[in-house]
């Protein structure tokens, strides 16, 4: 169930009692900008507009993502906020450590949702669960005070995210959210969206999509506007699609996609299913599946340390 401030729809949050906007402002992009005031603009301006959910990481930019949020949560706007961010650390003492830096940065000392960023290696779950496993630094963590929440991403296969779900289940650990690309090509390829998606909704944790727009990258099939992207990842059973903005522009394009949004209806989703079959059955332009170019990680192991 949706309701609607400053003409924002927000959702549940799984079964936390949570309710958080439906759009979300994507971290990674705020960095991006030369100047820090204008990405600091965006963040506020983000939630002046009714938008809670603030997306963020640790390796963002080597932390200026999240010292640019903090700045930005300032004078009042941290209390407006849902606020997200996520490590990289594999085993307890780079967790611990990351999760303090990342309180540092956000110049904070909460984070409301906490995630395990960028499970896309096969051997990840068993890692975070390991003796001296990042999960022993999180509970810990969660346990002092430190944050609310606990989830974890990743973008490379629904078989991974699956494997994640099970190992936290033999360990009696559940996730209160799970983050993944969910837009119109995942439907087609290695699909998220039929795959992880009604396992989510079965064991009620919170659907966090991303990458509605693939970095641009969707846009390059020529098939999909930004407006049907944001529309159709909306239009699933999340509880926030997360998108990138990295200008004033972006956000208001992001803020009428979510003011003026209707779900599609089952001719409508055919009709962009069709449409959109043949080029996206290959995983062609879904690159952070079928390459390493997202897998920032991989390219700093030592993060995972």
């Amino acid at each position: 169930m949706s309701e609607v401030r400053t003409q924002i729809p927000y959702r549940s949050l799984g079964t936390t009692g949570e309710r958080i906007s439906v759009i979300g402002l994507g971290g990674h992009h705020i960095g991006v900008q030369a100047n820090e005031k204008e990405s600091i603009a965006i963040i506020r301006t983000a939630i002046d507009n009714g938008v809670n959910f603030m997306d963020n990481c640790w390796d963002y930019h080597d932390g200026a993502s999240e010292i640019r949020m903090g700045k930005a949560l300032q004078d009042g706007y941290r209390q407006k906020a849902f606020l997200m961010t996520k490590i990289d650390g594999r085993t307890a003492t780079s967790a611990e450590r990351q999760i303090d830096e990342s309180l540092t940065r956000l110049q904070t000392d909460i984070i409301d949702l906490l995630q395990i960023h960028e499970v896309i290696r096969t051997d990840d779950p068993d890692r975070v669960f390991a003796d001296g496993g990042a999960m022993e630094a999180l509970q810990k963590a969660r346990n002092a005070g430190k944050f609310r929440y606990l989830g974890f991403t990743g973008h490379k296969s629904p078989d991974i995210h699956l494997k994640m779900l099970d190992v936290a289940a033999e360990h009696g650990i559940s996730f209160d959210a799970v983050q993944m690309p969910l837009n119109i090509f995942d439907a087609h390829f290695d699909s998220f969206e039929k795959r992880v998606v009604p396992r989510l909704m079965d064991e009620g944790v919170g659907i966090l999509g991303m990458k509605p727009i693939g970095g641009q990258v969707l846009l390059d099939s020529f098939m999909v506007s930004p407006e049907e992207c944001l529309r159709y990842a909306m239009s699933l059973p999340v509880s926030v699609v997360i998108t990138g903005c990295d200008s004033l522009k972006i956000l208001e394009q992001a803020l009428e996609a979510a003011r003026n949004f209707t779900p599609l209806n089952d001719a409508e989703r055919a009709a962009l299913l069709e449409r959109t079959a043949v080029v996206a059955s290959g995983g062609e332009f879904e690159l952070y599946k079928t390459t390493s170019a997202f897998d920032a990680t991989s390219r700093h192991s030592e993060w995972l340390e």
